[in-house]
């Protein structure tokens, strides 16, 4: 099977090629990668080297690139976004740029060269803020970021392709993902980095806005039973249903590391700042998914592989 892994010098996307590459040793992957600020080859240094591993520098908005990768494709799983809420407030244009116009050059890519599968990978926040309750597939999207709508407007391209065109796609929406390799402007990875130079942790508002977190290798199982067993035109959510505030996020991560409460810094809230995001797994859950990790066990082993990799980070924060 020829796998189009598109994003894959990002965090998720990274994690899930060595993913496949370990259990599937017949699998050959190509990855296309802009590398912006976020996209870093030594995410991928262990398996850069393998016989069924390619990596191919370009954009996904770019179509004689994507098109001269696609036609020797099966499946295509689309993991290139600009993802940084905090950046498409300050500047959307690069957001609906790429999340928008890039996933509808690889759609009519696949569409051309009759691909077998293609998997969009989306986030939990198209669907906007909930007080009670969860977000089940079929609720209606309420995006309050740009960010968030430049998703949400390409999940709605994906799902149009499937229906006018009969396009073999899938859509999968994730909760917070964290684990090694994640760039460090995202919020565990900054307190992680911050309180290691006993710098302060920025915490927005009150601190009581509620994320699901799940660990990028529960993840990674995810996608890949979706790959495999995933029904055409269905979109899957994927949480791991361990809410935290993140108040209670960052006093876990500071207890960890034998830090003071001190360094927490209330700062301005974020604009349109969405109190808490709750997804519905059942759908997941009904093929044989479930997370294996544990919590707090996972944020552990997080915090000690940042430990481990100063030298990873550092580059990056500087």
């Amino acid at each position: 099977m020829n796998i189009l892994i598109t994003g894959g010098a990002g965090f998720i996307g990274s994690n899930f090629i060595r993913h496949i590459l370990n259990k599937y040793h017949d699998y050959k992957i190509a990855n296309l990668d802009k590398l912006t600020y976020c996209g870093n080859l030594e995410n991928l240094k262990d398996i850069e080297n393998k016989p069924n591993y390619r990596f191919v520098k370009g954009d996904i908005c770019d179509k004689k690139i994507v098109d001269k990768l696609v036609k020797n494709i099966d499946i295509i799983v689309n993991f290139a976004a600009q993802t940084h809420v905090d950046r498409s407030i300050v500047d959307a244009s690069e957001f609906i740029h790429t999340n928008v116009y890039g996933t509808y050059v690889l759609l009519e890519s696949a569409r051309r060269y009759k691909i077998s599968k293609f998997i969009h990978i989306s986030t939990d926040e198209v669907y906007g803020s909930r007080e009670q309750g969860s977000f089940k597939e079929e609720d209606a999207l309420h995006p309050n970021s740009p960010y968030a709508a430049s998703k949400a407007a390409a999940d709605h391209l994906v799902r149009s392709y499937f229906i006018t065109y009969k396009l073999p796609a899938l859509i999968t929406r994730s909760s917070n993902n964290f684990g090694p390799h994640q760039y460090p402007e995202k919020v565990i990875p900054s307190f992680i980095t911050n309180a290691l130079e006993s710098k302060k942790l920025p915490l927005y508002g009150d601190g009581l806005n509620v994320r699901d977190w799940l660990y990028v290798l529960d993840n990674c199982r995810a996608i890949d039973l979706i790959l495999h067993k995933g029904e055409l035109g269905q979109i899957y959510n994927v949480a791991a249903e361990s809410e935290k505030t993140n108040l209670e996020l960052t006093r876990l991560i500071l207890k960890i590391m034998g830090k003071p409460e001190g360094l927490i810094e209330y700062v301005k809230d974020r604009l349109g700042h969405d109190r808490r995001y709750s997804l519905d797994s059942s759908k997941m859950r009904s093929l044989g998914w479930q997370p294996q990790y544990v919590f707090e066990q996972a944020l552990e082993q997080t915090v000690r592989w940042y430990q481990d990799n100063k030298q990873w980070w550092k580059k990056l924060k500087s």
